[in-house]
């Protein structure tokens, strides 16, 4: 590798605007096209690009588990409906209502189902930087989820991630090793459709707080 390689690049401003834009349309889609597949070559890269995320003491914990048998797929879209139902009913009045319209997952429509976990117990890292904040491992992870996502949003690929979970179903379904703990669960393909505003904000459920949120505390 020769120096002028290993030089940083340098980003110049029409990129920046990209990136921005990149940011500001990546959305949770639940809204797939059912009939188009996703290149395994295109997910491979996807998750060559994740595992590029930051991670504390360069532990590198996030694990992934493509889930494409037939059987599991409907188990977790069992789980998701019982998760669903019981959500529902936290609700009461017009709340509940919204609720009851709104689109929570594309389980059925999405190519691609990904699991994305936490290993507990990796020993890279040696410990170092989650001494004193354990969860510093799982919050990795989920920095390996953003940077797909973005990966996946500059590729026009839709990715949607199902909370509506019991986590631990989840555990048992996909049959994960015991140090692995479950953090997200991906969907992931051609979207439907596309908006600059998330679906929830379209929907009347909760308005952006992007200005309000993005001022700092001064100490």
């Amino acid at each position: 590798m020769t120096r002028e390689s290993t030089r940083p690049p340098r980003f110049d401003a029409p990129f920046r605007a990209q990136f921005a834009e990149l940011v500001r349309w990546r959305r949770d889609v639940r809204r797939f096209r059912p009939d188009t597949a996703v290149d395994p070559d295109l997910v491979e890269r996807l998750l060559s690009l994740a595992v590029h995320a930051p991670s504390v003491g360069l532990s590198q914990p996030w694990r992934f588990v493509l889930v494409e048998t037939p059987a599991r797929r409907a188990a977790i879209s069992d789980n998701f409906a019982r998760a669903n139902r019981a959500a529902l009913e936290g609700y009461a009045g017009e709340r509940q209502a919204r609720y009851a319209r709104l689109k929570l997952e594309g389980l059925a429509q999405a190519p691609v189902h990904l699991a994305v976990c936490a290993d507990e117990a990796t020993s890279a890292g040696h410990g170092l930087g989650r001494q004193t904040m354990p969860e510093t491992l799982r919050y990795s992870v989920v920095a390996a989820v953003q940077t797909l996502w973005l990966a996946a949003r500059a590729e026009g690929l839709g990715v949607g991630w199902v909370s509506i979970l019991d986590p631990e179903a989840v555990r048992t379904i996909l049959d994960l090793p015991v140090q692995w703990s479950f953090i997200a669960y991906l969907c992931i393909g051609w979207p439907e459709e596309e908006h600059d505003d998330p679906e929830l904000e379209r929907h009347g459920w909760q308005a952006r707080l992007c200005d309000e949120a993005m001022k700092p505390l001064r100490r």
